[in-house]
């Protein structure tokens, strides 16, 4: 279980956590593990520098690379920024909240390290989650707020460049999915469906978005704000326009949670997608295919030989 920061409000005490955390999903709580990263309001009770704090205290995080693949991640040192391996998905875990996000600083450093890993060790799905999302219009603006530009400009060539797939944040109080997109690292009027988006289509079970095998670097990822499962925003106190970022397939203001599913065949691996509602339906559900290497390279031949597989696919 990923949790995308602000997990007890106001301030993550103690007390907070013990509330709205433990207390509140103690049955999966005994069967799941349990990954976080840091939000602005948990560092009002814990400190990333020094790794101290109700956070930090609350959960266990690997600092070793423990929880990868051998030879598939590095050690970063630190409990604030992570990975861990879910099968063939390798997935980081970053601190867009109270770690330095200048690209000469250790995280950074770390993360083009660690992927470089995880490529070299075979790794098939890459997922990245944190707090700040670097694509929003809902509770806050990604144009106009340091940690979310930071996040965008600093660390989405360094994923992108890797074959990153999914990219998961909270903090705008909004569910907003994008389209599969690569190469946008500026404010939102200067995206441009035309050289930003990878694959047209909306990405859902009858329109899956198709990638390469492996992880292949710049092939499209898909950007996910999920940060109304606890707390939602009306947009009423935006002063842009809410909901609007060109780069998005996917918006909703309602509440939920993201649920992700890998699976398997003897020619595809899928990244099932679906957002759930607090009412248990499907508010959003998006796929992503990979053909296994063989299967990928008999569609380049047939598309090679002008015979279309698949409408739209022959890229894969």
């Amino acid at each position: 279980m990923l949790l995308g920061g602000d997990n007890a409000y106001n301030d993550g005490t103690e007390m907070e956590y013990e509330a709205a955390v433990f207390q509140m999903y103690p049955t999966f709580l005994n069967r799941l593990s349990v990954w976080s990263t840091l939000g602005n309001h948990d560092s009002r009770s814990a400190n990333s520098d020094t790794l101290t704090g109700v956070h930090f205290d609350s959960f266990d995080f690997p600092r070793n690379a423990e929880k990868t693949r051998p030879g598939a991640g590095v050690a970063s040192g630190s409990e604030a920024y992570y990975s861990i391996d879910h099968g063939l998905a390798h997935i980081v875990c970053l601190d867009s909240e109270d770690t330095d996000t200048d690209p000469t600083a250790p995280m950074a450093t770390w993360l083009m390290a660690d992927l470089a890993a995880a490529r070299a060790a075979g790794q098939q799905w890459l997922l990245a989650f944190w707090h700040h999302p670097p694509y929003s219009k809902g509770s806050h603006d990604s144009d106009t707020e340091h940690s979310l530009i930071a996040m965008r400009e600093v660390f989405l060539p360094i994923l992108e460049g890797a074959g990153v797939d999914l990219v998961m944040t909270g903090h705008s109080h909004v569910y907003e999915r994008s389209k599969l997109i690569d190469g946008h690292y500026g404010v939102s009027s200067t995206f441009n469906s035309g050289t930003h988006v990878t694959q047209s289509g909306g990405g859902g079970p009858g329109d899956p978005y198709i990638k390469p095998p492996g992880l292949v670097p710049h092939s499209g990822a898909v950007y996910i704000v999920a940060g109304s499962a606890g707390a939602l925003s009306s947009g009423s106190s935006a002063s842009w326009n809410f909901l609007s970022h060109p780069a998005m397939e996917v918006n909703l203001g309602v509440r939920g949670s993201l649920v992700v599913q890998f699976s398997e065949t003897a020619t595809e691996r899928t990244l099932d997608g679906k957002f759930l509602l607090d009412t248990g339906a499907e508010g959003d559900h998006f796929v992503i295919q990979k053909y296994r290497d063989d299967v990928a390279e008999e569609r380049r031949a047939a598309c090679r030989r002008g015979v279309r597989p698949e409408a739209g696919h022959c890229s894969a």
